[in-house]
Parts: structure tokens; C-alpha cells; sequence
């Protein structure tokens, strides 16, 4: 994993797993500080159904003494954030209403931590501000592309009539909010470093970035690296074990989270689990300011999450995530976290 990728000398790097996939983020300087409230808070005549989770580390201004990823998911009558119907960066494979998904409740879910903390909502013309003049780029795969959409669209619901542009190239698609100069970026890279075609066949250079890759990385002033496919060993035909139901053999025709008391019995996969367990001894044994967001746990409650057979894909997807959705909880946490950033970070380089 590579972390020259800022164009200043200071920054702080936020690492993010998530069930499936696991990233990187690198802030430059600049991100001043800002005001974390404005958090929902559950109103009596609300429905409330928790979801328990695991363990995972992290702050946000408030709840600085608590954990943010052990929780539960609440049902909240007040979301989605958005109506995704309205949103015009979904690519088919995620847009599960569109493809007839009948059910809403997936949609209502909020993730509330313990001990009484509460998100800030997402603001997103108070991010755009925070983020003025920056550009934000996901590096990764399709589940890249999963909250690269889900942000954009979060963006867009806040400042739906705000000047936005949008390029697309080969690997690379851009869409610019202008009247705030922040671009938001998703470049494909399944492995993150080169892959070469030789005589033997394609070659995985595993400490070798081209010099295009990394050129366009150091413009950036926001980098979210997804390396899902370095966890992808146990093969793609996942059942029901994953979520205690031995007897099912997909995804399809789930409505709910996993609920009490199953949630607290739950597992997060072993190669998982090893894999965010080497993730985080690595973290403790580097010297520049780093921050966990383990979102492998609540993400991994959410079986009612995925496509499925709503998608415009003609096979069963229970790897990705509908929009709106889990995605957006995602985008939450790491908006609560920059939010939680001092106006000057410690450098890393």
C-alpha cells in the first residue's frame, strides 16, 4: 500500500475496511476545523429495531470516549438520505429499485453507536465547503465505484442545483461540483499496482506503480484505495452460513439485518478476520497519525443490503450494495471523521 500521494507534506491517513473490502485514505493539509453537531436524534414516535455489532476503534467530536463501530442499526423512518431515483450517478448494478426491488425497510436503517453518541447527519454542502478547491479520488474496484456513487449522490441530494460536471476516460471518471471546485474521482485499479503482460502470462508487479498511476495520485488531495481483491481467496458462491442461515443458499429475498440474538453471535469471516487483525498490528507500528474505520462488522449485519436480483446484471449480487444504502453509512463515519480532524495535522512524509 502506498501513501506518497499528497501534494503537500503533511496529512493524516484514515484506513477504512469494510466487509469485502478495505481502504486507505490520505488527507493533505488544509482541512480546517469544523463543527461535528447536527446529529439525528431518535424521536419517540420513531421505530426502533437494534442491530448489534462488533468491535472496531475510532472518535468523533462528542463521543470521543466511545467506540463508533459497536452499535446498532436503527430503523429511522426519516431516511434514506436520499431518493435514489433523483440521483443520476447510479450505475445499474446498484440501482435496485429501478430493477424492481419491492421492499423499503433496507433503505430506513441508520447506524447509531453505543452509549448514546449520535452521527452527524451528512451535510453535504457543509462538506463541499470543507473540501473547497480539493480533489478526492477512490482508487479500486466495483465496490469503489459502490461509495464513489453513493457519495456523489449525497452531494447531489444537498446542492441539487449546483454546477456539476462530469468526464469520463478510460479508468478514470470525474464529476466536479463547480461552484466549489471539488472534484470527485474513481479510478479503476482492481490490484493497485502494475500488472504486466509477459510470456508466461499476466505478472502481478506487486511493488511496482507506473509512473502515470503515480504522477496522477500526487495531484490528488484525498485518496481512498480499495484492496478488496487482495482479501477475495475463498471464492465467489457465499450462502447462508454467512449470516447463521445454513439452509439458504443466497441472498435474495432478505429484507431485514441480521437481529438479536444471532447479531451477537455472528462472525466476521476468518480470512477476514486475520487479514483486519495483520491490518491493525500494522497500523500500531507506524509513527504517522493513522485512523481505523472498521466497518467490517455493522457492514457485515446488513444481508438485506444487497442487489441481489435487482440489479441490471443478469446474476445474483450479494457482494455489492444497493444505492441507497449500506454505502451511505459508510460515507457517514468518514464524513464524521474528517469533520473530527485538527485544522493542522501531524505530517507523515
Amino acid at each position: 500500500m502506498v501513501c506518497e500521494t499528497t501534494r503537500r507534506s503533511c496529512g493524516v491517513l484514515i484506513v477504512v475496511a469494510a466487509a469485502a473490502v478495505a481502504m486507505l485514505a490520505a488527507l493533505s493539509c488544509g482541512v480546517g476545523p469544523a463543527n461535528a453537531g447536527g446529529g439525528v436524534n431518535g424521536n419517540a414516535g420513531r421505530q426502533q429495531r437494534q442491530l448489534k455489532a462488533g468491535s472496531g476503534g475510532g472518535s468523533s467530536s462528542g463521543c470521543s470516549n466511545l467506540n463508533l463501530y459497536e452499535g446498532s442499526w436503527v430503523y429511522d423512518q426519516a431516511y434514506p438520505a436520499y431518493d435514489s431515483s433523483s440521483c443520476p450517478f447510479i450505475a445499474k448494478e446498484f440501482d435496485c429499485l429501478k430493477f424492481g426491488r419491492p421492499d423499503r425497510r433496507y433503505l430506513q436503517y441508520r447506524w447509531q453507536p453505543g452509549g448514546g453518541c449520535n452521527l452527524p447527519r451528512f451535510e453535504g454542502e457543509k462538506f463541499l465547503r470543507r473540501m473547497e478547491g480539493k480533489k478526492i479520488m477512490f482508487v479500486g474496484d466495483s465496490l469503489s465505484m459502490n461509495q464513489y456513487e453513493s457519495l456523489l449522490c449525497l452531494l447531489h441530494a444537498a446542492v441539487s442545483n449546483s454546477n456539476i460536471t462530469r468526464q469520463s476516460q478510460p479508468y478514470l471518471s470525474t464529476a466536479t461540483f463547480q461552484d466549489y471546485g471539488v472534484s470527485i474521482m474513481l479510478f479503476t485499479s482492481h490490484y493497485l499496482v502494475d500488472i504486466e503482460e509477459q510470456e508466461i502470462g499476466r505478472v502481478l508487479k506487486l511493488h511496482s506503480i507506473s509512473d502515470a498511476t503515480s504522477r496522477l495520485w500526487r495531484q490528488m488531495d484525498f485518496l481512498v484505495f480499495n484492496t478488496w481483491a487482495w482479501w477475495y481467496r475463498t471464492g465467489p458462491q457465499k450462502g447462508g452460513t454467512e449470516w447463521g442461515k445454513p439452509g439458504l443458499r443466497d441472498c435474495s429475498h432478505e429484507t431485514d439485518p441480521v437481529l438479536p440474538p444471532e447479531a451477537s453471535n455472528l462472525a466476521v469471516g476468518g480470512a477476514v478476520s486475520l487479514a483486519l487483525q495483520a491490518q491493525q498490528d500494522a497500523i500500531k507500528s507506524i509513527h504517522h497519525p493513522i485512523l481505523f474505520l472498521n466497518i467490517t462488522g455493522l457492514s457485515h449485519l446488513r444481508k438485506d443490503g444487497h442487489p441481489s436480483s435487482h440489479s441490471g446484471l443478469s446474476r445474483l449480487d450479494c457482494t455489492h450494495w444497493c444505492i441507497a444504502g449500506v454505502p451511505d453509512a459508510w460515507n457517514q463515519l468518514l464524513y464524521t471523521t474528517i469533520l473530527d480532524q485538527p485544522s493542522t495535522p501531524a505530517p507523515f512524509f
